[in-house]
């Protein structure tokens, strides 16, 4: 199957499970994961109608950033550390890995010198999983309060990975614990939008539809497995 091909079928796979799970389609984000694609292959999906774009490394992302079209919506999905923000503040729309203090507040240093809002998920290692970034759940309503309170930067809502599973059922209650740790924070005001749940890869995307998640981060089932 071609990427149009795979794309196409993806796309099927949401609305069914939106569909499932009582949700409009169309209010769930896809972006598509863009790590050691080529720029030719991503203006294939782009040409499809794809508009967001995710990469794990900044480096990769700067550098396809110039070699693609300028509309495409930039999204930093992968672990950012504190020396590369400069470089990456005021190019992407959303950060998806929030996952420290100290990360926090170079983010809204850099923010503030360039005149701008960072938008920011915060990463949630809700598993617990040693090998996986985050900020553990009993500890989010905090972080996410003093978070929402630091200048340059918005909190638009909560980020977490999965544990890796060949049955995405065996992940549903770690997607379930985000969205309720989301609308806790809601309801207790801490100062952040809570607009976005970012969760669901290339295995596990329908369950996340069904447990509210409105942002996938989709590579393997649109590129194929990676080199």
């Amino acid at each position: 199957m071609s990427v149009l091909d795979n794309l196409y079928r993806v796309r099927e796979r949401i609305d069914a499970a939106a569909r499932r799970a009582g949700r409009e389609p169309g209010e769930i984000k896809l972006v598509a994961v863009t790590k050691t694609v080529p720029p030719e292959i991503i203006n294939e999906v782009i040409e499809g109608g794809v508009s967001r774009l995710g990469e794990n490394r900044v480096q990769e992302l700067l550098k396809k950033r110039q070699n693609l079209p300028s509309g495409v919506e930039w999204h930093l999905i992968g672990h950012l550390q504190t020396n590369k923000v400069n470089k990456i503040i005021g190019k992407v729309v959303l950060i998806h890995s929030l996952d420290s203090w100290r990360l926090a507040e170079e983010i809204s240093r850099a923010a503030g010198e360039n005149n701008t809002m960072a938008s920011v998920l915060v990463q949630v290692n809700v598993a617990g999983e040693e090998t996986k970034y985050g900020i553990l759940p009993s500890e989010a309503a905090d972080f996410v309060e003093s978070a929402a309170r630091l200048p340059g930067l918005a909190v638009r809502g909560l980020m977490t990975i999965a544990p890796w599973t060949s049955e995405p059922e065996e992940v549903r209650p770690v997607f379930r614990q985000l969205k309720d740790l989301a609308e806790r924070l809601k309801s207790n005001k801490a100062g952040a939008a809570m607009e976005y749940l970012s969760m669901g890869m290339s295995g596990d995307f329908e369950v996340a539809v069904e447990e509210g998640a409105n942002i996938l981060r989709v590579g393997t089932a649109i590129f194929g497995e990676r080199q």
